[in-house]
């Protein structure tokens, strides 16, 4: 008998997560890192007249992501949990889509431009945070 015989069924800790994000991470980021990057936007933005179409996009975008939302930000699809990767990503193609489409118009293009900007960072996308 060898080691390898004697732990054939038993996974890893590496195993585990293969193919699937920590539990603490938001999309590429780490939970605590998009909650920061949300409280510092909603602190910029805490006055009416300091919001903007993008900066409400944004705020969506990132709330989404953290699994506070009722809606997806773009597709307006019903969520009541905190979106997989592959969910955000989605989310995120769709964003990018309704910007490439000059013909579309569901929602305000510079609320989409926020959303599109906060699931790309937190998509690990850009470094750019919204």
């Amino acid at each position: 008998m060898n080691l390898h015989d004697t732990h054939a069924d038993t996974p890893t800790d590496a195993d585990t997560h293969i193919g699937s994000p920590p539990p603490d991470s938001v999309g590429a980021r780490s939970r605590a890192e998009a909650e920061a990057v949300l409280h510092e936007l909603e602190a910029a933005t805490a006055a009416p007249d300091r919001q903007t179409q993008i900066s409400r996009g944004a705020l969506a975008g990132y709330v989404w992501a953290l699994g506070s939302g009722d809606t997806t930000p773009v597709t307006g699809s019903r969520s009541s949990v905190a979106p997989s990767p592959a969910q955000l990503e989605a989310e995120l193609d769709a964003a990018e889509e309704q910007l490439s489409n000059p013909v579309r118009r569901d929602i305000p293009r510079e609320y989409v431009q926020g959303v599109r900007d906060a699931l790309s960072w937190v998509c690990g996308r850009s470094d750019r945070k919204a």
